[in-house]
């Protein structure tokens, strides 16, 4: 395959309790893409990855990090691939209404929108998802399904890719997200050296998913006019 040209822009949505691995894990990884292997110290990545927040101000993440984002939403540059993280945090964001404006402004521009764990949630809010296959974390299924019976939710696939929208299971699997989109663009060769350098199983569409189901009256309040969530 053709390989896209270096410099793809890719922004990372950040908010107050997002999950770190969330937003992390696809950082990493196309932060560690390099298009010569041979010459990794040599080479930056041919990602241009910006952290970009409501607000220019430190986000305190899920298990107190502090991140300072590049971007708000008002100075953030033009971008091909926006990802969007879940985390505790996703409950009280689905009721910002700045946020799913800002959501679908960006979409009409972007090259590919992807949810990771319950970002696909953010999405969904967003009327983002809509006659598109998605998934989330394993503990949310039954709440997208609730919630947005236009998606058709997928519970066996670790990444549901719906073309120029992409969604992810939880936490871990946003590497596995990131690590296909490395892929789509770079090819399958600087995808598996990504992540023999991460020392990451690369993801083998055959890897099955095992999906718990959450029982019955455990679900943790959430932000008023937000629905109900029982995951991240």
């Amino acid at each position: 395959m053709s390989q896209a040209p270096a410099g793809i822009r890719v922004g990372i949505l950040i908010f107050d309790q997002v999950e770190v691995l969330d937003f992390a894990g696809p950082f990493e990884v196309f932060a560690t893409t390099r298009l010569d292997e041979s010459r990794r110290t040599e080479t930056d990545s041919p990602f241009d990855i910006r952290l970009v927040a409501e607000r220019k101000r430190p986000v305190t993440t899920a298990g107190g990090m502090m991140v300072v984002p590049h971007h708000d939403f008002r100075d953030c540059p033009a971008l091909d691939i926006l990802v969007v993280p879940g985390g505790r945090g996703a409950r009280r964001e689905l009721s910002n209404i700045r946020l799913m404006e800002w959501l679908r402004a960006q979409s009409n521009g972007l090259s590919l929108l992807a949810g990771v764990c319950t970002g696909s949630m953010l999405l969904g809010q967003a009327g983002l998802l809509e006659g598109l296959r998605a998934t989330t974390h394993w503990r949310s299924l039954e709440w997208m399904r609730d919630y947005f019976p236009d998606v058709m939710v997928v519970e066996d696939e670790f990444v549901v890719d719906a073309g120029s929208v992409i969604t992810s299971a939880g936490i871990s699997a946003g590497i596995d997200m990131a690590l296909q989109l490395v892929m789509r663009f770079y090819g399958q060769e600087v995808a598996r050296a990504t992540a023999r350098y991460m020392e990451y199983p690369f993801p083998e569409n055959s890897r099955p998913r095992q999906v718990h189901h959450l029982k019955a009256g455990s679900r943790p309040p959430v932000a008023a006019g937000a629905p109900d969530s029982p995951g991240e």
